[in-house]
């Protein structure tokens, strides 16, 4: 109860705090830019920045001057400026700077990507997108926003302000978002894996996102492109060429990091949700098979530090039952103790204590499985930290990289 009652009052306290006395006078600041500019929302619980990228490749490919501000980072024209540590939704002050500067570049669309936290504290006070599209809402944040209510009320706030929503027919938030939504207010479009699309264009998304999940992200961000007016071919051609996103079902090139062939594989993915891991995990299962991989799918992942402790047992749970082999390790302890947080993703394991390995310091797991275990035909996941550039031990951020781990473990 007391919980509760402290949600609902940092409320008003984050408008007075962020809304009054940043987000006004950010906007006095830099001139009202998002006046100026068409506002694309996208978020989700998982996906929402390969949508958010995709989309925004989309539209560049189709000749249009677009922006992009995402977990990785804000684009503008050439120019790509990282965004942070840990930030998605960038503080008023540097949202209507970047603002600002696209306005003077002459941009015209701006692809935001934002979170329920940058919703819930006014970080995005004073956007009204033009567009909002959502990935799906599963269990995230809940240490946050104590239930799954809060955490979809927060995400909706902004669809609230938006002329058109896209929303996941397939996902539970589905009718739920409906309810808040109703069409008499909004346009309210929708995405569908059932949904048919033109052979060329069908085609041209399955050979360029094999994994279902991705499918589904990609589905938002056509669905999105179609409404501003982005014609099939320029579709086709987009998908054909999008590079993917750093830290997103990334395969490395091992040759080039270690100077010689490896007999194994090495994915990075940012896979932190127990829908994220499950996804991941089923995706890489089918690949190993379409591939005719033999050996095994080693899954390497933790838990954060002061989040959401009641998805724990069940990322413990997930990866067992889908890898054939598990490395439980450190992902941004904070000030908690790795191995309490270990401890905790073991709770659910039923028979399956066999297939986990717990080593807390996450350069060391790495290294053990790439120099320890790895052998011919085996595909081995860093699930969780993706392309985040900082670990956080305490309350000290210290660099971090999957990619620099990786190459140390190889040499």
């Amino acid at each position: 109860m007391f919980a509760t009652f402290l949600y609902q009052v940092k409320k008003p306290y984050h408008f007075l705090k962020t809304a009054l006395f940043k987000a006004v006078p950010a906007q006095f600041k830099y001139k009202f830019p998002q006046k100026k500019l068409k506002i694309i929302a996208i978020t989700g619980t998982d996906g929402k920045t390969t949508s958010t990228t995709l989309l925004y490749h989309l539209l560049k490919t189709a000749g249009y001057q677009t922006a992009m501000v995402s977990t990785v980072a804000a684009c503008i024209g050439k120019e790509e400026i990282e965004t942070g540590f840990h930030v998605t939704s960038p503080p008023p002050d540097n949202l209507y700077r970047l603002m600002r500067q696209m306005v003077n570049e002459n941009i015209e669309y701006l692809i935001l990507e934002y979170t329920s936290q940058g919703a819930y504290q006014y970080r995005l006070f004073g956007v009204r997108p033009l567009i909002a599209g959502v990935t799906n809402i599963n269990r995230d944040h809940f240490d946050y926003h104590l239930n799954y209510e809060n955490y979809l009320n927060a995400k909706a706030s902004i669809m609230k302000k938006s002329k058109i929503v896209v929303l996941n027919e397939d996902d539970q938030s589905f009718y739920r978002l409906k309810r808040i939504l109703p069409s008499s207010k909004h346009l309210v479009l929708t995405y569908s894996k059932e949904d048919p699309l033109n052979q060329p264009l069908e085609e041209a998304l399955l050979e360029r996102f094999p994994e279902e999940f991705n499918q589904m992200n990609a589905r938002l961000a056509i669905t999105i492109a179609q409404k501003i007016g982005v014609d099939e071919t320029q579709l086709i051609a987009g998908l054909k060429n999008f590079p993917g996103v750093s830290g997103r079902m990334e395969f490395l090139d091992l040759k080039s990091l270690s100077d010689q062939q490896q007999p194994f594989q090495v994915v990075v993915d940012f896979a932190h949700t127990p829908q994220g891991l499950r996804e991941s995990l089923t995706a890489l299962r089918q690949k190993m098979k379409n591939d005719r991989l033999s050996g095994r799918l080693i899954a390497i992942y933790g838990c954060a530090g002061l989040r959401d402790r009641e998805k724990r047992p069940m990322m413990g749970k997930i990866g067992a039952e889908l890898a054939d082999l598990v490395i439980f390790t450190a992902e941004d302890p904070r000030t908690e103790n790795v191995w309490n947080i270990i401890r905790q993703m073991k709770e659910a394991l039923g028979n399956n204590h066999h297939k986990v390995i717990s080593i807390a310091d996450r350069q060391e797991a790495i290294n053990f499985a790439l120099r320890k275990i790895a052998k011919k035909g085996d595909l081995i996941a860093l699930l969780g930290k993706g392309p985040e550039k900082s670990m956080c031990y305490g309350t000290v951020e210290k660099p971090w990289s999957e990619i620099e781990a990786v190459k140390k473990a190889l040499k």
